[in-house]
Parts: C-alpha cells; structure tokens; sequence
C-alpha cells in the first residue's frame, strides 16, 4: 500500500469514528434513578466523622453496643454445614429445596393449618422477601383476571409499588397511617377496601407494618377479612418479621392464620433476613394457598416456569441454615430464645425513649412510641425537623420522621430523646 492510499484509508477510519461519535446514544433517553434512600442515608452516616451521630434509618437489627448480631443458633447451623462432608455446591431444585420450603410454609400457616391438611399449599424459594414479592407479583400479573389494581398501604415499604407497577399492575394507595391519633387509619382503610374494584389485591403487612409498626388487632383484622371477602378482594401478605415483632412466632402469624381459616386463597411472602439476621443471604419463601390441591398444583409449575426464567435456581446458603434450624427440634427451640433477646431489646429501647420523652416534658403525646410494634416507629417527626436532626444533631432517619430502633441504645437513648425535645419545642412545622 503506497503512502497515499494508506494516508486515506486512514482518513476514512477517522471520519467513519468521528460520524458514530455524532450518532445519538440508543441510552440518551434513559432519566437518572433517584438515589435508595436508606442507602443513601447509610453512606451519609458512614461518611460523617462526629463521635455522637446516630443511625436510625437502616432496618437491620444492632446489639445494645450497636453492632450487627449474628444469632448464636446460626453459629451453630454454620458449624453443621462446615463439618458436613457430603455438603456439595450443586444446583438447588428451580423451587428450592422440599425440606425448607416445607418448614418454612409450616412456619406462617401453624401446624394444624387446614390448608396444609388439606394438601391445598405450595411454596417456592425466593431472593428474600423481595423476590417472594416479586414472583407473586409477576404471577398474578400473568394469571390473575379479577382486576389489575393493586392496593399498598399509604405510607408503606417503598419496594411494593416499584415491584407491583413494574409488573403492570396499576398501583393504588389505602389509608393507613393516622396522623392526628398516630395508629391506624382503620375506618378509611376499611372504605377503600369497599370502593375498591372487586378482587383487587391488596398488600397486607402481616406483623410489624414497616414503616409505622402500627398493627390492626385481631378484631380489626377480622373486620378487614369481612370486607375483603364481600369485595372478593385477593390478600397478599408481606411477612418480614414474624417473631421478631413481638417475640412470638405465633401471635406475628395470627393474621394469615385466621384469613386461611375463613377460606381465603393468599399469597405470603416470607424474609428470613431480619428474624434470622440473614440480612446479606437473601434466604425467601413464597407460599400460596390454594382451593384445592390441583388449583395448589398449577399455580406451583407455573411459578416454577417463572423462576426458571428469572433466576434458574435459587441460592443455597442462607436457605441451607434456616433449613437446619426449623428441622431440628432444640436448634428451633433455641432460635425461640433469640428471637426473644431481639423483639425484648427493641421493646425496651421503646419503653426508654418514651420515659425520657416524658421526663423532658417534650410537647404531644409520645405513647404512640411504645404503642407501635416491630423495629420501626412512626415518631410523627416532620421532614423540617429531621433535618435538623440530621444537621445539627448528626442523626440519620428518613425525611417521614421513621426511625429504626434498633439504632437506639442505652448509650445514645438519652442524647436521641434531648434532641428530638429540641426539634419539637424549636422548628417550625
């Protein structure tokens, strides 16, 4: 090749470069997400060098020293699967595996569920509660032909409208959160329900509502199962916190307990992460309960069908240890009690900030605080306030005043309840 045609076939080169560097991106209309607020509000506290801040805004449980606790039990489980010479790391079944998805539906129905006696349940492990979510969401968006409206509380956990509008379905809000008494919204609940579109779905916290910890009680809950019935309304229940709540894995189950034993056909979606502190493993189940054992069959392969195409096969590790602690009489026995530990620690952190709120003479009520249940509190707290909070105070919640008490301690408690005194008596609303 002469010096010429060498000279122009590389200016060919560049001027083809310089055209695809003017051709518009196939991206350029793609917006920018806004920023995960808890994470955002997690890499805020990290970054922050002040010796007295606190992080009230991540939902993961902390020890009274504020460190991440790893169950005794799971320690134990842990030791089982490291000695265990015939442990492989094989493919999991697309469904996960019988024995844990097994324990885990036996875990939320009860062991005398009908449902259970009656052949008419099927489960499937799933990514977390996230996934269990998720895969029910994108089943019913498929085979459900009642309604395309799906109901969340307002306010709620915010993945529930990013994974149900993802899926299709056109996502309306119920009432939940009562300002002015600070607990549940029950009557307007129970009228959205009414004006609703018969057999909507409808996402129910099944224990510890994330984020008020306001739970409807057992007769509230029956009220609920009665309009839901007369509307034909479908319950998907979200459950991340059974026996974490209150410490009793059957009272944090009553609710899908009762709905099952009134005939309903549900969804509950299970996380293991916060009552087994299997945060990082992402150890799910979703268990559906059908009419009858075919109607429990079908939907199971077509559930399956569905994972195979997302996930193929689910993960093994997080899974394994609940599997080993549900199927083991004493292992279960002893997850009772850290359970316990748990739910007692944030109960107490409840009880501590309330009597200092008390005792500083902070203007309003404060009983809302020991009132509600689970790791979060709804403080009432307005988004002028927190940030104050945040900027003078080095506290980290989220901009609706909820907070996680598990961030609380007894060496922050009292610093946390001057501060909140400060706000309330000082920013204006």
């Amino acid at each position: 090749m002469t010096g010429n045609s060498s000279q122009q076939r590389l200016g060919q080169i560049s001027a083809h470069l310089d055209s695809n560097d003017k051709m518009a991106s196939v991206f350029q209309n793609v917006p920018q997400a806004p920023a995960d607020v808890i994470f955002s509000l997690t890499a805020g506290y990290k970054a922050d060098t002040d010796p007295k801040k606190i992080n009230v805004g991540v939902g993961a449980f902390r020890t009274d020293a504020l460190k991440p606790y790893v169950l005794p039990v799971v320690k134990k489980a842990d030791a089982i699967l490291f000695n265990d010479a015939s442990l492989d790391h094989e493919y999991l079944p697309i469904a996960g595996q019988p024995s844990y998805t097994q324990a885990a539906t036996k875990l939320i129905l009860g062991q005398g569920s009908p449902a259970i006696r009656e052949n008419r349940v099927a489960a499937v492990q799933t990514i977390s509660g996230t996934g269990a979510n998720h895969t029910g969401a994108a089943f019913l968006a498929q085979y459900y032909t009642k309604s395309r409206k799906c109901y969340i509380s307002k306010p709620t956990w915010a993945n529930h409208r990013n994974i149900f509008s993802s899926v299709g379905f056109e996502v309306e809000e119920y009432p939940y959160w009562n300002p002015e008494t600070r607990g549940l919204n029950y009557a307007a609940m129970l009228q959205t329900m009414r004006s609703a579109p018969a057999g909507s779905v409808f996402i129910l916290h099944a224990c510890a509502h994330n984020p008020t910890g306001v739970d409807p009680t057992q007769e509230q809950w029956k009220g609920i199962a009665e309009v839901m019935r007369a509307k034909g309304h479908f319950p998907f229940f979200d459950c991340a916190y059974q026996g974490f709540a209150s410490g009793d894995l059957d009272r944090d189950a009553w609710a899908v307990r009762y709905f099952v034993e009134q005939g309903f056909e549900l969804f509950v979606a299970q996380s293991f992460a916060k009552n087994f502190g299997l945060y990082g493993e992402r150890a799910g189940n979703l268990t559906i309960v059908a009419k009858s054992p075919a109607d429990a069959g079908h939907v199971f392969s077509q559930i399956e069908k569905l994972q195979r195409s997302e996930i193929s096969n689910p993960p093994a590790y997080g899974s394994r240890i609940v599997d080993i602690v549900l199927n083991d009489p004493a292992l279960y026995a002893e997850w009772k009690e850290n359970l316990k530990y748990m739910s007692n620690r944030i109960i107490s952190m409840r009880k501590q900030l309330y009597a200092r709120l008390v005792e500083l003479g902070t203007p309003g009520t404060w009983n809302h605080i020991t009132d509600q249940i689970g790791m979060f509190s709804f403080t009432g707290l307005h988004a002028s306030q927190v940030k104050v909070l945040k900027e003078k105070y080095h506290i980290y919640l989220t901009d609706n005043g909820r907070i996680s008490m598990a961030g609380l301690s007894t060496s922050n408690v009292d610093y946390f309840a001057r501060a909140v005194d400060d706000v309330v008596r000082n920013v204006r609303v």
